[in-house]
């Protein structure tokens, strides 16, 4: 026997809303483990304070451990698990020697053994692995009414074709053969006794229905399939739908009969039609459910009418049972109907059947190859308060979880894919028996068991002495440093009896100077004594004989009970070493308060709560050292400014370095720079760069302690005393020569326009004109003469 040990750490559980332990109200170790994996429990006898109850033991194991209750003084059992039986899966070959179908494994491991602690999971790997060469046994149920008459021809040769087919799978196949049509009731099958000896019409030779027959139990020899088959007759019936389902439930619970092995099943379901179900059978006047059981005499079921047909869920259950994966071979026409069903039945495929059955070999290898590539795990029923959880990791990294953490697809032979299952308890079971759960692959015979032991008592309890003198004379059993009250009996040591808890005299015990609350309003009297009520928060406590103390009403300073350096004790602040005051928040300690001159508070102030006050108004600062008005500030600060503001100076490669000290601010001009009378001092100063520019800026200290400066963004550079009459000499010396050259240009212009005139005055007078009349001339006057004038 190998131990995994604890799977899950604690520190791995998640925190749930609230305080489970506190809220519980536990009486003992055992009811304080059952309430979560969080839970621990105190079994200090002095553990408990005045007025606290028996249940304060029960809390959070780092509550417990802040109050002073850790290490072996806490109850916190774990849990575990033991791998029983861990048979590695099988590595085989086709070919290879061969193997009866018990000594190959493609599960692991195959039995374990889990203890739970309530809340806390338990975690294992389990791997699955499709062996080489597995063994199958495939058995093929036929519908036989008269509309499979042509599938019947081509259904007589299906064993010795299928059996060349599937010893390319598998070198050891076994097939069988079985056939139905329906229930043998009137109702069903004829309308008249005539009919049932020849159900079909004309000159048909069909044989008396039936509702299902064995007819070939499973068998190696395919030669004998393609017999027996041969020699089956067709029958016939009234309605399409037909007893399919009958013949479906004889086949998984006759294993005998069938000759199913402990191998791959497959069940071949061939029709070309619907079924009946549960409570079809009322037509016939059968009304009595079907029992799932086995009823074949002479390989023929005896009781169809008797019992109903099945139902699809007690199919499914049966089929699950016996692991047997069912392939239908449906026609088109009813397709849909059977991919519903389908859908219902886990480990079972659809394909399509040709109207004479031609593809049906295909049709098999096809589906089979599709439930073999994907395994689905089941577990059996379980316990209540107990879950499981799966995470799968297939085939190329491919995960999964929730529902599709209990399968893998496209799975090849020799493939080999794992499954992380958890396991949980919520709560122990009735009697904390040990239950057993099965886990298996949906279609294999493989399983995994699993056996339950659930931690329902703490270890201390064994060693408990019933009827202790501790509990009030023997009113009951110290176990866990605590009394466990017998019946009847409460209070912390079983010292009163439950008919005495609301007496009167009893009750003015609890009254705080004989006022009229009971118990300050924080708790209740029991017994005569104050139990003090429990907080939401675990790190709340009511305490004190009158429960009028409490751990979380003391001074608090910046929201921290007692400053975060001390402890509330009965309202009242029990400061740390170092630490005064009524919040806890006036540090004793001065080295805060040093100067670098070793000087508490630089000799010019006092140190406060680790804080120094300044007496000399000219100093600030955290330990008085900063002097803004004192000499010598201004040159100091002189670089930096000056390449903050203005990008110049010394510092101007290295100013993000060096100069980030303080806050800058620019004004336009001086009259914006802050005066004297702030409420912190500040120093007036004007430097000079090396261009002889002046710039003006402040420097101060504010209250913050940051340091400030504001600084006039435009430097001022006044003119030097040379520049000006050169300037001026520049600007006389342009505009003469300008006004000379425009003099001379005048002139010339004046002389050039003389020349043209004098030029033109003498062309005139050497000119001699023509007096002769133009030719082209033309007289602006026109004459007209009135035709009619007679020169009257």
């Amino acid at each position: 026997v190998s131990s995994l040990g604890v799977y899950n750490e604690f520190a791995s559980l998640q925190p749930s809303e609230g305080n489970e332990c506190i809220k519980a109200n536990a009486k003992s170790c055992g009811e304080c483990i059952q309430v979560g994996a969080k839970c621990g429990w105190c079994t200090d006898p002095e553990f408990l304070k005045q007025g606290e109850a028996t249940s304060t033991r029960c809390d959070e194991l780092e509550s417990l451990r802040k109050r002073g209750c850790g290490g072996a003084k806490v109850e916190n059992p774990r849990g575990s698990q033991w791998i029983l039986k861990n048979k590695a899966v099988t590595n085989r070959n086709k070919g290879a020697k061969k193997l009866r179908p018990e000594d190959i494994t493609q599960i692991q491991p195959q039995k374990l053994t889990l203890s739970l602690r309530s809340g806390e999971p338990q975690s294992f790997n389990l791997k699955f692995k499709r062996a080489e060469d597995y063994p199958i046994d495939l058995y093929y149920l036929m519908d036989l009414s008269y509309s499979m008459k042509d599938d019947l021809e081509n259904v007589k040769n299906l064993g010795t074709q299928l059996m060349l087919e599937m010893s390319k799978i598998t070198s050891d196949f076994r097939i069988g053969f079985g056939s139905f049509v329906e229930k043998t009731v009137m109702p069903y099958i004829s309308t008249t006794p005539a009919k049932l000896l020849n159900p079909c019409t004309g000159d048909q030779n069909c044989t008396s229905p039936f509702s299902y027959k064995n007819v070939l139990k499973l068998t190696s020899n395919g030669q004998e399939f393609n017999t027996l088959v041969g020699q089956q007759q067709i029958s016939g019936n009234l309605d399409s739908p037909e007893g399919g389902f009958d013949a479906i439930m004889q086949v998984a619970v006759c294993g005998e009969h069938i000759g199913w092995r402990n191998v791959t099943r497959l069940l071949v379901f061939s029709t070309d039609a619907g079924f009946h179900f549960a409570g079809d059978g009322k037509l016939g006047g059968i009304v009595l459910p079907n029992d799932g059981k086995c009823h074949l005499e002479n390989n023929m079921y005896t009781m169809s009418h008797y019992y109903d047909y099945p139902s699809i869920a007690h199919l499914v259950q049966k089929l699950s049972d016996n692991n047997i994966q069912t392939i239908f071979a449906i026609t088109e026409e009813f397709q849909p109907v059977y991919k519903e069903l389908k859908n219902l039945i886990p480990k079972s495929a659809v394909g399509t059947l040709s109207a004479n059955s031609s593809n049906v070999i295909n049709l098999i290898i096809d589906a089979y190859n599709s439930l073999s590539s994907e395994v689905i795990l089941e577990n059996s029923k379980l316990a209540e308060g107990v879950t499981i959880t799966y995470q799968s990791r297939c085939k190329n990294g491919v995960t999964g979880e929730g529902e599709m953490g209990r399968k893998c697809s496209n799975i090849s032979i020799g493939d080999e894919v794992s499954f992380n299952i958890s396991i949980t308890a919520k709560q122990c079971p009735k009697m904390g028996k040990p239950e057993t759960i099965k886990i298996k692959p949906l279609g294999f015979t493989e399983e995994v068991e699993i056996a339950l032991n659930f931690i329902c008592e703490c270890d201390c309890h064994k060693n408990g002495t019933e009827n202790s003198e501790i509990c009030h004379n023997g009113n009951g059993t110290y176990e866990c440093g605590a009394c466990r009250c017998n019946e009847g009996r409460i209070g912390r040591h079983c010292e009163c009896s439950t008919n005495e808890v609301t007496s009167e005299d009893l009750d003015k015990n609890c009254r705080k100077d004989n006022g009229t609350d009971i118990c300050s309003n924080n708790g209740d009297c029991v017994c005569g004594t104050c139990e003090c009520k429990k907080r939401e928060n675990p790190e709340e406590r009511y305490s004190g004989k009158f429960c009028d103390c409490d751990n979380f009403n003391c001074d608090r300073s910046n929201n921290k009970l007692c400053g975060g350096h001390g402890r509330c004790e009965c309202r009242v602040c029990i400061c740390d070493a170092n630490w005064t005051g009524s919040a806890c928040d006036c540090s004793l300690d001065t080295t805060t308060c040093l100067a670098s001159n070793k000087q508490i508070c630089n000799g010019r102030g006092t140190c406060e709560c680790g804080t120094c006050k300044c007496t000399d108004p000219k100093f600030q600062g955290p330990t008085c050292e900063i002097c803004p008005t004192c000499p010598g500030v201004c040159a100091e600060h002189k670089e930096c400014v000056q390449c903050r503001a203005f990008g110049t100076g010394e510092k101007k490669e290295t100013c993000e370095r060096d100069c980030s000290y303080f806050n800058l601010i620019k004004v336009k001009d001086r009259d914006k720079l802050p005066q004297p009378g702030q409420a912190f001092p500040l120093m007036h100063c004007k430097e000079r760069d090396a261009n002889d520019c002046w710039f003006y800026y402040t420097y101060a200290v504010n209250n913050n302690t940051e340091k400030e400066v504001h600084v006039v963004e435009t430097l001022d550079c006044p003119a030097g005393p040379d520049i000006i009459p050169i300037v001026a000499g520049v600007v006389a010396g342009i505009v003469l020569i300008g006004l000379a050259l425009l003099l001379i240009w005048k002139l010339l212009m004046i002389i050039h326009d003389r020349r043209e005139f004098a030029k033109f005055e003498k062309e005139k007078m050497n000119a001699k004109w023509d007096t002769g009349e133009n030719p082209i001339y033309k007289s602006a006057v026109t004459t007209v003469v009135n035709p009619k004038y007679e020169g009257k």
